[in-house]
């Protein structure tokens, strides 16, 4: 049997990074050397006391993620629709690390009515890796939205060049990790205004939209979403659903993504690479 691996929290940052040794090669040269990577956890949102998924996530604006999350998955339509958030507690009264409790305006557990007059009961898991793993059937995924109202909307070219230097100068912990990706909210005039990581993309989207819904600052009107890394489905369907006209991405748009963005009037940007980007949907709005 080999040496067991050991991992031990970074003086860093002891909640969202952790060191480890690795077995090092480069080319015939070997050496073990620490290496440092980002926190994975399962993060539990509840409903009125009711377990309701278990969301795996870096630790980190917790209750923006559960109330992000809660949007995305049509169970509130607005910050009005939350009494508050709490720690949520063991059997023996305790408060859990990493588990939170929503109260809604409605009462009822698990079975949460909200204004379509569906019940929202499920229960279950999200992989950092997937944003649609709650879904339970296709029709699920393409949840009702207008298109957006944008055609007035103009963005010079130059902001979004200057966009991705500016995110990654704020990732503290990808700086040290290399293993986050990052969602940035910026005003029409390029100022970033919000910053967060996450190990899911998804996840940092959602922390966004919670931060929007807990400071009252939502929806996003007139405002760019940076995503790091590649844009699906699910990124353009939370920024349709938090009102956001454009989005741009350091990587690929999947066929879905385009497809989806071209009928919600968003303007979409992909490989956004130094002073090189392509613009898949409503090319118009960049001037």
């Amino acid at each position: 049997m080999g040496k067991q691996t050991e991992i031990w929290r970074s003086e860093l940052d002891p909640e969202r990074i952790v060191q480890t040794v690795v077995s090092h090669w480069q080319e015939a040269e070997y050496c073990e050397r620490e290496d440092v990577l980002a926190v994975e956890e399962p993060f539990e949102v509840r409903i009125n006391g009711e377990s309701l998924a278990v969301i795996m996530r870096t630790p980190g604006h917790d209750r923006e993620l559960a109330l992000g999350f809660l949007f995305s998955e049509g169970v509130i339509s607005a910050s009005r629709d939350v009494l508050n958030i709490e720690s949520a507690v063991d059997a023996d009264g305790l408060p859990l690390a990493n588990a939170v409790n929503v109260r809604l305006q409605n009462s009822g557990g698990m079975a949460c009515e909200h204004e379509s007059g569906a019940t929202f009961t499920r229960h279950f898991a999200v992989a950092s890796s997937c944003g649609l793993c709650g879904k339970n059937s296709i029709a699920s995924l393409f949840q009702a939205n207008d298109p957006l109202d944008n055609d007035e909307l103009r963005v010079p070219i130059s902001i979004l060049y200057d966009l991705a230097r500016q995110l990654r100068d704020q990732q503290a912990v990808f700086s040290h990790t290399g293993g986050l990706h990052a969602a940035g909210l910026f005003s029409l005039t390029g100022e970033l205004q919000l910053l967060r990581e996450d190990i899911g993309r998804h996840n940092a989207v959602d922390k966004l939209i919670g931060h929007g819904l807990l400071h009252n600052d939502f929806p996003y009107r007139e405002r760019l979403l940076l995503v790091s890394g590649r844009t699906s489905f699910e990124i353009i369907q939370k920024a349709l659903q938090a009102h956001i006209p454009y989005v741009i991405a350091i990587s690929a748009p999947s066929s879905l993504a385009v497809e989806l963005a071209e009928k919600s009037n968003i303007t979409l940007v992909g490989f956004l690479r130094g002073h090189s980007l392509n613009i898949y949907t409503h090319a118009e709005r960049v001037i």
